[in-house]
């Protein structure tokens, strides 16, 4: 009787052990997730949270734009389970076949989602769902409270002349035109005057301090005062006063500023759906979202429960309070391959210019 007890956990073990070398590093208890690097989803403390709660692991891999993002999806299929998309490529990444429909049956913070947020048109296709609402924010300016006696309320100061060589500017063709836009009046989605934007950028040469293109590069830059303000988004300025304690005071200024939203999604061919199903309920859960905007800082919450726990002074509930502010921001929205090559080619001449 022993020797058959024994005999049938030997098979047993052996039939486990042959299941997870079949099913290679992503078996039932891993998850894959594609995100920019300490951007929510990997804080250790909320990985150990959500492995104890499920028993999945999470493991992470990066990317430094959204092209990458589309890349690498496109080139490993089947690598990646849960995927950070801005909703401006969720609409491609949906025509490509590269994420899945997902079903919300039983993620029990769904219905807490702003429902205009929860609903985007772009989350949201002919009523299938295709990325679930996470967070949202603004890209604008933040600048060195040391630096200025009264906070300025319009774009025009990263070009005012008394900022000359101190400004910090984003290297990204999109939202380098997108910032001209707003500062001459066009839709950041379809400008309509592209020689007016060129002269706009044009005049940043006396502006720009140094260029950037990462949080870590933007925190070490203000730290060591290289530049007194500069291009920056709000999820990031409240990190960088939170958490690194630096003197940053983040403008929405009265022209407007760019409004984006990011969805978590379920890349096509995911090897453990349900894992992804249940980390994209726990990154909009209060639990999860309330102690990483505590503690580190974070972009504003989809969650209008996580909002509403804030503390009173939390910055995603002060920064976002005039509605006449509000009502300028311009959300990103989807942008064909031709509009965005003629921006990347009107940011490569410009950048040639500023730097000659």
């Amino acid at each position: 009787m022993k020797r058959n007890l024994l005999r049938k956990l030997a098979v047993s073990l052996s039939l486990i052990a042959g299941l997870f070398m079949a099913g290679g590093s992503a078996f039932a208890a891993e998850i894959r997730v594609l995100n920019w690097q300490g951007y929510g989803t990997d804080e250790a403390w909320a990985l150990t949270m959500f492995t104890e709660r499920t028993g999945v692991d999470v493991v992470h891999d990066y990317f430094n734009s959204e092209q990458e993002m589309m890349t690498k999806m496109r080139t490993n299929p089947g690598a990646y389970d849960v995927v950070l998309i801005n909703s401006a490529f969720t609409a491609q990444a949906t025509k490509e076949g590269l994420i899945q429909a997902i079903d919300t049956t039983g993620m029990k913070n769904v219905g807490d989602l702003t429902p205009n947020m929860r609903n985007d048109a772009s989350l949201v296709q002919g009523g299938t769902t295709y990325g679930v609402a996470w967070v949202w924010g603004v890209t604008s300016f933040a600048i060195d409270t040391g630096d200025f006696s009264s906070t300025p309320d319009s774009i025009e100061v990263l070009w005012d002349a008394s900022n000359a060589g101190r400004v910090g500017w984003r290297d990204d063709a999109v939202e380098a035109v997108q910032f001209a836009a707003i500062a001459t009046g066009q839709n950041i989605n379809n400008p309509s005057d592209f020689g007016v934007i060129r002269e706009k950028l044009r005049a940043l040469k006396p502006q720009i301090r140094t260029f950037w293109s990462s949080e870590d590069e933007w925190n070490q830059f203000m730290s060591a005062n290289e530049f007194d303000l500069a291009t920056y988004w709000s999820g990031s300025a409240s990190r960088s006063k939170t958490a690194f304690g630096l003197p940053v005071e983040f403008v929405i200024p009265k022209e407007g500023a760019i409004g984006w939203l990011d969805g978590l999604s379920i890349a096509t061919g995911a090897p453990n759906p349900d894992g992804a199903k249940a980390f994209i309920d726990f990154m909009i859960d209060p639990d999860f979202y309330v102690k990483w905007d505590t503690d580190v800082g974070a972009p504003a919450s989809a969650n209008a429960k996580a909002n509403a726990m804030l503390p009173a002074t939390a910055f995603n509930r002060t920064a976002f309070q005039d509605p006449a502010r509000l009502a300028k921001i311009q959300f990103m929205g989807p942008m064909d391959d031709a509009l965005r090559e003629q921006m990347l080619e009107l940011w490569q001449e410009t950048k040639t210019y500023l730097l000659d």
